[in-house]
């Protein structure tokens, strides 16, 4: 990111989420986003994984300046690039488990040379639940919709994972049982893990700690 800034206009006034962001973050490494409510947290998350469009500066992912790329473009690259894990699941109710894990690899097409049903009961069985492959969201407790979800995100085997609260409507042995399983996958695929958190204990186990207040960054340490 370089230069980046996110201002909306209200009715009455101009308002600067974001002001003058520059940080590279390293394939492989897991850092942690940190800071205080309106800080610009989540923003800047979103603006990461090219949900929204920053007012000026640019944004480099994987090689490739998504800055000012169009929807469907996006859409074709998040698809091939990005894992999100987001802190209200969003699990699709009208699938089951192994329905929800496989529908990034349905989206994109399937992944050349490997079995999406293969790959889905693989990543189930990672997180503790396959098992409960053919449950509906409805039947799963909040912890196991966020192992789906966990799931999900790392079906298409991303480059790149971004989360936001992953444990944030946890409780504390849930939250501990899903930052164990993201340390784990980021390991295992080899997978940049960016995450947005207010979890003290989430953030000491990330290898870098970026902390905004006021849409500017006040510290970036290892």
């Amino acid at each position: 990111m370089s230069g980046l800034t996110k201002s909306i206009q209200t009715a009455t006034h101009k308002v600067d989420i974001l002001r003058g962001i520059d940080f590279v973050i390293e394939a492989g490494e897991f850092v942690a986003i940190m800071g205080p409510s309106g800080s610009g947290k989540s923003t800047l998350l979103g603006l990461l994984a090219g949900l929204d469009n920053p007012t000026t500066g640019q944004i480099v992912l994987d090689g490739e300046d998504i800055t000012g790329l169009g929807e469907d473009q996006m859409a074709l690259l998040r698809g091939r690039k990005i894992g999100f894990v987001f802190q209200s699941y969003h699990l699709l109710p009208t699938l089951t488990a192994e329905e929800n894990v496989l529908l990034p690899f349905e989206l994109t097409g399937g992944i050349n040379g490997t079995n999406g049903r293969g790959r889905a009961r693989e990543l189930l069985e990672s997180v503790g639940l396959l098992e409960r492959r053919d449950h509906y969201p409805v039947q799963l407790s909040g912890g196991e919709q966020q192992r789906v979800a966990l799931a999900r995100a790392f079906m298409v085997r991303p480059p790149i994972l971004l989360a936001d609260e992953p444990t944030g409507n946890l409780d504390s042995q849930n939250g501990q049982h899903i930052l164990e399983l993201l340390i784990s996958l980021n390991q295992r695929e080899g997978t940049t893990l960016v995450l947005v958190t207010h979890d003290p204990v989430l953030s000491a186990r990330a290898a870098r700690r970026i902390v905004l207040r006021d849409g500017v960054i006040v510290k970036d340490e290892s």
